[in-house]
């Protein structure tokens, strides 16, 4: 399966919807759009994966990237994912405590986290 990916801004933040695989090949695709979306000045991401159907190690791996490049400007990035199966990737690996995750992308941009 390959990786779709679009961003649209809501408020002042900008929001990143994924959908499909974050894996090992598609992984590198939403490393060039984090890293283009914080060159071009967007520090506050939001990023919706409620249409993911599968998130592997490499795909942590570019979030928390994507984390440690908007922190540099203090920004912020946020999660949107409600399905169980990538809730408990966070969970296993403890990246609920590093990464605000909400229900809805309206949740997410209205948080004061």
């Amino acid at each position: 399966m390959d990786l779709s990916l679009s961003t649209r801004t809501v408020g002042d933040r900008t929001v990143v919807e994924v959908g499909g695989e974050i894996d090992v090949y598609t992984a590198p695709k939403l490393r060039e759009q984090l890293v283009e979306l914080v060159n071009d000045g967007s520090y506050h991401l939001v990023v919706d994966m409620e249409g993911v159907d599968f998130l592997d190690s490499t795909g942590l791996g570019v979030l928390v990237g994507g984390l440690k490049r908007v922190r540099a400007h203090e920004g912020s990035l946020r999660l949107v994912c409600n399905q169980e199966r990538i809730l408990k990737i966070f969970r296993i690996t403890g990246l609920t405590k590093v990464f605000p995750i909400h229900n809805s992308v309206d949740e997410a941009v209205n948080a004061t986290d």
